[in-house]
């Protein structure tokens, strides 16, 4: 079948070890379903596993890809859910210690089809398109997660999203808008500064700008060079939630009196679970939110969407369509 997979891992020039080509069919174990894949879609994480992050040189060759929407053997139109968890495993998902991501241990989603535990798809709305359900199981989801579950937010209170362009970033405004939150965004970028207002953002602000406010929570994804600016958002007592570190993971200042003496939670975040994909997906049936699409490209053109990716020059998801 056709496939996008990591033949090769290099750190430093990521897109050398990508090949589009054939591979066999997935296997299908006891108690999984193969899904037809009609879209998938691209995050972070494919460029971090072609440097070999998460992917071990002896799992190659890997098909890449954690996001998709299909069709599955009953001829079910659905989402799939990423994690992929021991089947030991009983409670939160994202807390099993064993599991791991499509595309880490098993075969990922830039392919004609992909084999997944049953119990990892979740029906699709009929209004949404393949197109837009394929960009929700990584980036929106753990937005949602980050939102809904760890920021302990409540309609009216106030959010910043740091790193408006993004997928988790841009998911964040659109989500925190729509649940009735007031939303800042930050970029370096004039341009994306604008769109985040477009999807959502009340105002929008250069990076490391001074807030109208102090804010409830913060929603970060950056790390390192927006960690200062994020902790001294926020009022006594706010929450920053992390889910990434793009920028890397050691600050300058890790701000820890300010973060002790005003009493400040900060909370990590990581994915979601299968439940909270569910949610989200009625959430977004519900509201009539849509994912934001930066562009839908043939699979076979992943190297230009990967090397988007890595430059920045990405607002929203970019989607693979078979």
């Amino acid at each position: 079948m056709f496939a996008v997979y990591a033949g090769t891992i290099n750190p430093e020039n990521p897109l050398d070890g990508l090949v589009v080509g054939e591979r066999p069919e997935p296997e299908v174990p006891d108690g999984w379903t193969t899904v037809t894949v009609k879209a998938a879609s691209i995050n972070h994480h494919d460029v971090w596993s072609l440097r070999g992050v998460g992917l071990r040189a002896e799992s190659l060759p890997m098909i890449l890809g954690c996001d998709a929407a299909g069709v599955d053997d009953d001829g079910n139109e659905v989402v799939v859910h990423a994690v992929i968890n021991d089947p030991s495993w009983r409670g939160d998902d994202t807390l099993d210690p064993k599991r791991s991501l499509l595309s880490e241990r098993h075969q990922g989603t830039f392919a004609e089809r992909v084999a997944v535990p049953r119990r990892n798809v979740v029906a699709k709305p009929e209004g949404m398109s393949f197109a837009e359900a394929a960009c929700l199981p990584t980036a929106w989801l753990t937005a949602y997660r980050m939102l809904f579950t760890q920021s302990g937010l409540k309609q009216g209170d106030t959010v910043l999203v740091q790193g408006a362009g993004g997928g988790v970033a841009t998911a964040a405004i659109t989500l925190a808008r729509a649940a009735g939150f007031r939303v800042y965004a930050t970029s370096r970028d004039e341009d994306k500064r604008a769109r985040a207002i477009e999807i959502g953002a009340h105002e929008a602000f250069e990076s490391g700008a001074r807030l109208p406010s102090k804010v409830d929570a913060v929603i970060e994804t950056v790390g390192a060079a927006t960690w200062s600016h994020s902790i001294k958002s926020m009022r006594p007592g706010g929450t920053v939630v992390i889910a990434g570190a793009t920028s890397g993971d050691a600050p300058k200042a890790a701000e820890l009196t300010r973060i002790f003496f005003q009493q400040m939670r900060v909370h990590g975040s990581t994915m979601g679970t299968r439940d909270e994909l569910h949610g989200l997906v009625q959430f977004m049936d519900v509201t009539g939110t849509r994912p934001l699409i930066d562009r839908q490209i043939p699979m076979a053109d992943v190297a230009g969407g990967l090397a988007s990716v890595i430059d920045g020059s990405v607002f929203g998801k970019i989607v693979l369509t078979l």
